[in-house]
């Protein structure tokens, strides 16, 4: 049932086979990657400026604040009374590239390296929601947030419920056989690029929206959120 507190998985995998996994492969990814993340630099000075990344308190393990890193999509042009204009406004096309792509989370390897985040697990939102959390749903902080927890089972609505849900089952059945398809999901998203990560439309989390309606949900079609 929905109401009822969910179970973390505690198993040898879960406790120390990935926490090994996600030091071996997101090192090895940062080693192979490199030529990649200094080009991504060089080409975020050119079109974005400096700094190169966009950093950004997320909660983690256990609802602890830690900052994410990401590779920034928008200048910081400011209008007449130094505000920054809207994101529309300061969103490049170099940026858009890299967010359909999703090449702009690889500095989140960094953070998969050190013990923040791990490959799988619920993506970690903004800190202002964590009060709008159910008493359920905040069990999604129980785990690693990740790079992605999408569904393995095919969905018609992508509502905050579906993701929080979706958090839970994973927190109740995380496993080898989950991640590794989960891995393979992403994969397959990335290459394919995602609209939906250049547009972001979906509606914020404000505690109440668990269900909005059908058309904005159609919109944002969104499978990875954050």
């Amino acid at each position: 049932m929905a109401d009822e507190t969910p179970k973390v998985k505690r198993t040898f995998y879960t406790v120390v086979v990935k926490r090994l996994l996600d030091i071996l492969l997101s090192g090895l990814a940062i080693v192979i990657l490199s030529p990649l993340l200094l080009l991504l630099s060089a080409l975020e000075l050119i079109f974005h400026g400096r700094p190169v990344l966009f950093a950004q308190e997320r909660p983690g393990l256990h609802g602890r604040i830690f900052k994410i890193y990401k590779f920034r999509s928008m200048t910081n042009e400011t209008d007449e009374n130094g505000e920054l204009l809207p994101e529309e406004k300061r969103a490049t096309k170099f940026g858009k590239l890299i967010r359909r792509l999703s090449l702009d989370e690889l500095p989140e390897l960094f953070c998969i390296f050190t013990g923040k985040m791990s490959i799988i697990g619920p993506r970690p939102l903004l800190t202002r929601y964590l009060p709008l959390y159910t008493e359920r749903h905040r069990m999604r902080h129980e785990v690693r947030p990740g790079l992605a927890c999408v569904s393995l089972k095919p969905m018609k609505t992508w509502s905050w419920n579906d993701q929080f849900e979706n958090d839970i089952w994973y927190v109740e059945n995380c496993c080898f056989v989950a991640d590794v398809k989960m891995i393979f999901a992403v994969a397959r998203e990335a290459v394919a690029g995602a609209q939906y990560r250049v547009t972001g439309d979906r509606q914020e989390f404000n505690g109440s929206n668990l269900y909005f309606d059908a058309k904005a949900n159609e919109k944002a079609g969104e499978h990875i959120c954050g």
